[in-house]
């Protein structure tokens, strides 16, 4: 198991309970709420829960839209949140640790309401049967955990799919922003401003940073 450590550098036990601390905290008091008011704008866009089940075809096209929609909109957010006003005073909390563990959601509330709208806002203009908001839902989650679990196994979507990045990057991404001002930071966000939005360059820009990265 070890050996699939992206890094080696292991979080101290009081970083790891203060970060679930938060996590409870954020669980009840902001993913909570927005949970219980999304609800009724599910149904009010057409979500049901009833019998026929919807065919697999209709799933998997709609499952397909959200992973499209939520990187998107999740990938232009976190460019602004990188934005140097942003990144200190909201996104800094989600790097306050250089080995990811469980911080997937550790996040500011700020942060985690936008989120939650990345994360629904596909199953909200579609109105999908319960079972592929449930199927999506946890898709999402497993996604989420997998990037900052801090584990490249031999079976990891990224060996597969070159445009996935996967926890091998996202490690990475979190071992060199992990402060909230200094050269590293602002050093990189230069270079995020001097990328070019296409996706392919985006893609080839990740992958030749992400060698760079491992060689630190």
């Amino acid at each position: 198991m070890t050996s699939c450590l992206v890094q080696t550098k292991n979080s101290t036990t009081a970083a790891q309970e203060k970060c679930i601390t938060h996590l409870l905290l954020y669980h009840f008091c902001v993913n909570l709420p927005v949970i219980v008011l999304s609800y009724p704008v599910f149904r009010y866009m057409g979500m049901r829960s009833s019998l026929p089940l919807p065919s697999w075809k209709v799933i998997s096209t709609q499952i397909i839209f959200y992973f499209i929609l939520e990187d998107s909109v999740s990938y232009w957010g976190h460019r602004i949140l990188h934005t140097k006003w942003l990144y200190k005073h909201v996104h800094s909390v989600h790097h306050e640790y250089a080995t990811p563990m469980v911080t997937s959601e550790y996040a500011h509330p700020a942060e985690i309401f936008f989120l939650g709208f990345a994360t629904i806002i596909g199953p909200a203009v579609t109105g999908p049967h319960l079972i592929t908001l449930w199927l999506w839902m946890v898709l999402r989650v497993i996604e989420t955990i997998e990037a900052h679990c801090g584990f490249h196994f031999p079976w990891s979507l990224s060996n597969f799919l070159p445009v996935y990045g996967g926890a091998d990057f996202h490690d990475y991404h979190h071992r060199l922003l992990y402060t909230k001002s200094g050269n590293i930071y602002l050093h990189v966000l230069r270079k995020e401003r001097e990328r070019v939005s296409n996706v392919l360059s985006y893609i080839i820009s990740n992958s030749h940073r992400n060698r760079k990265y491992k060689a630190l």
